[in-house]
């Protein structure tokens, strides 16, 4: 059974100019309604989709929607869940730790027109916003020439287009949810001050890479725990890629600068070996940037969500 990138949500695509990632909960107060709500968001978000990009053909809207192994269990405690979908409990590392933080339903949201998320958003809240808390709202933005905050190209290690499903989108190993994905989303804040007291070379240290021509140093120019390196999934001596993208968020009055994580795989345990070793390594990055959120959640395939909103999964 092959993978079919049209059955797929946007996962495998770029973060997008304007960026809207939000995280809500179940109330759990009332199962029926709740279950509803979710059944009546799964089956508008395509409609939704479709109608604005009609309405704003040059906006590259895209929408990932997805659920977490808790909403799982909440919605649909008698269906087989995803193989690889669990609870992320967070990592511990000898200095730094990334928080598991709760959730259930996760959406990003992308489009080169601020107005159009907004748009969108408002929309998906009205299906679900009586039946749920929000956990998190971070709205971002794209970086010149699509840098992170911290001043260095962004996306260097993703697969190039044509092979992006293949590390993106789930597979024969698990028929039932063929093309659909697995999403960690973490948050990150900068001490923007402490990053920017650094020279150029301790930067490209850092992060591996030179800063202004994206060009990779020679290990021997690398700090031991550059991000590069200590990012890296090398099981088995096979370099192992997900889709990830790297999301600014500013707001400058307050100091409040980070980066919002976001990786898409066909197997989440490459990202979760990607994380340990960020983590047990001591990444260099992590000097400058603490994690305040992290969770999992299953992006299901456009036949699954249709599935989920008429009852039939």
């Amino acid at each position: 059974m092959p993978i079919s990138i049209g059955e797929a949500q946007d996962v495998y695509k770029d973060a997008g100019e304007n960026i809207d990632f939000t995280v809500l909960s179940f109330k759990r107060e009332n199962l029926a309604a709740e279950k509803a709500a979710f059944q009546e968001l799964a089956a508008r978000i395509p409609a939704i989709t479709r109608s604005m990009r009609i309405r704003y053909p040059k906006s590259v809207l895209a929408i990932a929607f997805g659920i977490s192994a808790s909403g799982w269990r909440y919605l649909f405690p008698d269906v087989k869940k995803p193989k690889e979908l669990r609870e992320f409990r967070g990592v511990e590392g000898p200095k730094y730790t990334a928080p598991g933080t709760p959730g259930d339903l996760f959406f990003h949201v992308r489009a080169g027109e601020q107005a159009v998320v907004y748009e969108v958003m408002a929309q998906i809240m009205t299906f679900i916003k009586d039946e749920t808390t929000v956990e998190d709202e971070t709205h971002g933005f794209r970086y010149f020439e699509g840098r992170a905050i911290i001043g260095f190209i962004d996306g260097t290690e993703n697969p190039d287009f044509h092979e992006a499903a293949d590390y993106a989108l789930i597979g024969d190993e698990d028929p039932a949810y063929i093309n659909g994905s697995y999403a960690f989303a973490q948050k990150y804040l900068h001490n923007m001050a402490a990053w920017q007291a650094l020279t150029t070379e301790q930067q490209e240290a850092a992060i591996g890479r030179k800063k202004f021509s994206d060009l990779e140093l020679d290990d021997a120019a690398k700090a031991p725990n550059a991000h590069n390196v200590a990012s890296q999934d090398n099981k088995d001596g096979v370099e192992h890629k997900i889709i990830r993208m790297n999301v600014p968020f500013s707001e400058p009055a307050t100091e409040q600068t980070g980066t919002y994580f976001i990786g898409y795989a066909r197997h989440f345990n490459v990202t979760l070996r990607m994380l340990n070793n960020m983590f047990e390594k001591s990444d260099r990055l992590l000097d400058f940037s603490t994690p305040i959120t992290g969770a999992e959640f299953f992006i299901p395939s456009l036949p699954v969500l249709a599935k989920m909103a008429e009852g039939t999964l």
